[in-house]
């Protein structure tokens, strides 16, 4: 029996998903029918959950946290932290790398705390915007256009390259000395690791479309078989996923597709993700217009900004309040908010300046 407030905790953790359901079931009804799933979408969210297990794998393996731990004490540790976490976004998605580098942040006394932690969240939405597998929202839109990989790095790369840039920059004008390692040296990484690094070399092949979607069997097959913690995935995003695909179905039969310019979409994407989330947004606005470029930076740049712009956001926004306590949560709240939109109003300025247009 699920013990008194349950509930509570259970909506709080996944309200977006509850919130997708809710609007999958009020869109069906509208419609008049259950929409239609395809089998390019039902493949998408294959390739998601196993990206999750292969990178939940690595974690409880000790890679990442190995590879954080080799982080010195030095004049350099904020930029080393939010470069480190900026590339690690790039590989094993901006959740995974938030995880990691937040609560290994969190271990060092040094000044600005909060300060290279906000960082470190920006770094994780703008190192992730690079790569197909760096978030949710990259993989679905590069799937759903057939983009070629050389084709969608191109286009991110100017976003993430100036964003690097700037966060290198910000987190110089941090006073950080004075840090010691709390934590002890971290142990070696088990031997299954070195498997679920191969596992992760095949989901990355899957979707660079070097190997055909059933590769992907492969991965689960092993996680089912010999390591059934790495199944111990965000599921609540796999049925966002779906609930989106259904809702974005069904908005079709309500709005006309490709009815906005790419201007358009970029501004709808990005403020659209302040409220329901980037991911989210990417799924519906898909299907309503043939600009994926703007559509990408849009759910990019929309994952600064609100809490809820990206789901990297509210890890990094709770690890934080969990770790340091809450007595200073209003002041921290008000920083992250202040840091965030700052960089939401440079990636729409970079859009118009630098931007690839449609």
């Amino acid at each position: 029996m699920r013990p008194p407030g349950g509930w509570r905790r259970f909506i709080a953790r996944e309200w977006l998903a509850v919130l997708a359901l809710a609007g999958l079931v009020a869109t069906s009804l509208s419609a008049g029918g259950l929409p239609t799933i395809s089998t390019q979408e039902l493949q998408v969210l294959f390739i998601l959950m196993m990206l999750l297990i292969a990178v939940r794998g690595l974690e409880i393996s000790g890679l990442f946290t190995r590879l954080s731990g080799r982080i010195k004490r030095d004049r350099w540790i904020g930029p080393k932290l939010v470069v480190c976490t900026f590339f690690m976004a790039m590989a094993a998605t901006n959740d995974a790398a938030l995880i990691v580098m937040v609560p290994l942040t969190l271990t060092l006394e040094i000044g600005g705390l909060d300060r290279v932690v906000i960082l470190e969240a920006l770094a994780a939405n703008a190192g992730s915007a690079l790569t197909p597998f760096g978030n949710p929202q990259n993989l679905f839109i590069y799937w759903y256009y057939g983009i070629e990989p050389a084709h969608f790095i191109a286009t991110m790369a100017p976003f993430s390259g100036v964003f690097l840039v700037v966060l290198v920059l910000a987190t110089l004008t941090i006073h950080t000395r004075g840090g010691r390692p709390l934590a002890p040296t971290p142990p070696a990484m088990d031997r299954a690791g070195y498997v679920f690094l191969g596992l992760l070399a095949v989901a990355i092949l899957i979707v660079l479309h070097v190997l055909p979607v059933a590769a992907g069997l492969a991965i689960a097959a092993y996680a089912a078989l010999f390591n059934r913690a790495s199944l111990r995935i965000d599921y609540g995003l796999l049925v966002t996923f779906l609930c989106f695909f259904g809702i974005a179905e069904d908005l079709k039969l309500d709005f006309p597709p490709n009815s906005t310019r790419h201007g358009d979409t970029f501004l709808v994407s990005a403020a659209a993700s302040q409220f329901i989330s980037n991911v989210p947004t990417a799924l519906v606005i898909a299907k309503l217009t043939t600009h994926w470029k703007a559509l990408l930076w849009g759910t990019n740049a929309g994952g600064f900004g609100s809490l809820i712009g990206s789901l990297a956001n509210l890890i990094a926004y709770r690890l934080y309040l969990s770790r340091a306590g809450h007595g200073n949560a209003a002041r921290f709240t008000a920083k992250f908010l202040i840091f965030n939109f700052a960089a939401l109003l440079i990636s729409v300025g970079l859009y118009y300046v630098i931007g690839p247009g449609g």
